[in-house]
């Protein structure tokens, strides 16, 4: 994920030298790299195949990503189909562009990660390959991981070969997390996996395959063969029986969003250099689950490393693995505070075994008001200044925590979720600061349920979070409002399952008011009731695109991403609902 970094020429040169590198530890065996290489002052998506010590050549990928967060044409050309060309580099020649090889006889082909997701794939006419390659950097979402088994297979099945897919795993560059999920498939069979969204820096995996059995689907489909580079002097190991086709255990959608967001993680402190995380902790769900998400994290990471191997890849913790170094959590009070998420906070911390603070804020809210109040002259009401005063509490939280993130250099973690950030529902500067927002890119009705699920049910890599029902018996409450006006999240928006799915076809589905008014009124029959969400929903998301663009980064889970730097881009100044807002009033 080097980003525009790719043009650099120095980035290209460093990939080179690494590249010559691993060639020389390659005595007895063929490998695949990809590198990104220059070639007639353009950067091409390239892969090198080495054996014993010898660059035989690169396949330059075809097919370049550019939807949801890919943008390989920014720094990419695609390489076109059929064509073959030479690299000369440091005095050497090598074969460039749509290349197979023949290694002693057995022939190998090349797709790099979206040639197998596009209909017309490179795979289809290297119909002569035995072997056919796949390194991929296949971000994580949702589900996905059946979509590359399916392809995966169907590829192995379709071009009679064995089809090896390797993919990248861990948080590379911060918002994309990759699963890995390796996969060696066989004749339409997939022989092995392996387990996704380890905290390992590598897994391996391995299957014995019978080439005769390929050779004679070929022979059956009466594929003409391939005119491929030969290098004869490969050895080929003869290893026992093949492999047996691998039942592929599934995930739910609550175990993937637990896995991925806790190996993004492990990754981040361990890539950011941070001396752990900050939150704070207000009571309510949003908190609560990034703070379960740091102790799933640790708790995941421990057992499958066990202590030396959490040490060695935090030994920038000098030892401070427990969770009290780890995560620290702060209870700001207001006098709108209340003693339920108090001791929700105080329960979850201690079950957790986070360090906890409680610290009353009201006094430097109060000066806050004294000043307002002698600069306009008059006092301040809830009556009239009612988003003026609660915005104020949010903004008096931030400076405390982010001194304390400062002070143990650790990272301080936004707790916005991604309903709020479609409607702004977040004080600026306020409840979104931090540099890190974990739980940014999932909805909030799936949020709730998902602590509920962790509440009751766990998984089998997760055990139960009994403590939980402190958090998910209140309903979600911003407490910014005095107690008596018993202040709610969906009695200010509406209710967040409204929320996602009207979100979800405004953004992901680019529908209209009208559009949406149409397709919900079948769900919703109080159709006045519906105008007024719909009309709320489409308000105040053009009114604050500002507020996504200043965002804390947050990880890519799916396709209804809001990161306007990434996925979802939208203008900052925009009246363009206006009118068919008006028109849905009229209806």
């Amino acid at each position: 994920g080097c980003e525009d970094q790719f043009l650099a020429e120095y980035v290209t040169d460093q990939a080179w030298s690494q590249l010559e590198h691993i060639r020389q530890a390659t005595c007895n065996i063929v490998i695949a790299v990809g590198l990104p290489l220059r070639h007639e002052h353009t950067v091409w998506n390239a892969v090198a195949l080495i054996a014993d010590q010898q660059i035989l050549g690169f396949y330059l990928k075809q097919n370049l990503a550019s939807d949801g967060i890919h943008y390989e044409p920014r720094w990419f050309k695609a390489w076109p189909e059929g064509h073959c060309s030479e690299l000369s580099r440091d005095g050497q020649s090598y074969p460039i562009g749509d290349l197979t090889f023949d290694l002693s006889g057995v022939r190998i082909g090349f797709e790099i990660c979206e040639d197998a997701w596009v209909a017309d794939r490179p795979g289809r006419r290297a119909t002569g390959c035995d072997i056919i390659l796949n390194p991929s950097a296949s971000h994580f979402s949702f589900g996905k991981q059946q979509t590359r088994q399916q392809f995966v297979r169907e590829g192995a099945r379709a071009f009679a070969c064995t089809y090896l897919y390797a993919n990248l795993l861990g948080n590379e560059a911060g918002r994309a997390i990759y699963d890995g999920g390796a996969l060696i498939a066989h004749a339409g069979e997939i022989l092995a996996e392996t387990p996704r969204f380890s905290f390992r820096a590598y897994q391996l995996i391995t299957c014995t395959v019978d080439l005769g059995i390929t050779r004679l689907q070929k022979a059956k489909q009466a594929h003409a063969p391939l005119t491929p580079q030969s290098y004869p002097n490969i050895h080929w190991h003869k290893a026992g029986p093949p492999s047996e086709a691998l039942p592929l255990p599934l995930f739910s959608k609550e175990e993937e969003f637990t896995y991925a967001t806790s190996l993004g993680l492990f990754d981040y402190l361990r890539k950011s250099y941070a001396q752990g995380f900050v939150v704070s902790l207000s009571g309510g769900a949003d908190s609560a689950a990034v703070c379960c998400l740091i102790y799933i994290m640790r708790t995941l990471a421990e057992r499958e490393l066990g202590p030396e191997g959490l040490h060695h890849h935090w030994h920038h913790l000098e030892g401070r693995t427990q969770m009290t170094d780890l995560l620290f959590t702060a209870y700001q009070s207001t006098s709108n505070s209340g003693d339920t998420t108090l001791q929700a906070a105080q329960t979850l911390a201690a079950t957790l075994g986070a360090t906890f603070h409680h610290w009353d804020v009201n006094p430097v809210l109060k000066q806050y008001h004294q000043i307002a109040e002698q600069t306009i002259d008059r006092p301040l009401h809830w009556q009239t200044d009612d988003l003026t005063l609660q915005n104020i509490q949010a903004r008096v939280r931030a400076p405390g925590v982010w001194m304390i993130a400062n002070l143990r250099n650790a990272l301080l973690l936004s707790t916005s979720n991604r309903s709020e950030a479609a409607v702004g529902y977040a004080s600026m500067d306020g409840d979104t600061c931090g540099g890190l927002s974990p739980i940014g890119g999932i909805d909030k009705a799936f949020l709730r349920h998902w602590l509920r699920w962790l509440e009751t049910t766990g998984s089998r890599r997760v055990d139960p979070i009994p403590a939980l029902n402190c958090i998910n018996r209140q309903q979600p409450t911003a407490e910014l409002r005095p107690v008596d006006q018993h202040q709610t999240d969906e009695e200010d928006l509406m209710p967040y399952p409204v929320l996602d799915q009207i979100e979800r076809l405004a953004i992901r589905d680019k529908k209209g008011p009208c559009e949406i008014y149409d397709h919900l009124t079948h769900t919703y029959p109080d159709t006045q009731q519906l105008k007024q969400w719909i009309t709320r929903f489409f308000t105040l998301w053009s009114r604050n695109q500002w507020k996504r663009e200043r965002y804390a980064p947050s990880f890519h889970l799916d396709d209804e991403n809001l990161d306007p730097k990434t996925y979802c881009r939208f203008p900052i100044l925009s009246g363009a609902f206006k009118k068919e807002l008006e028109t849905l009033n009229h209806i």
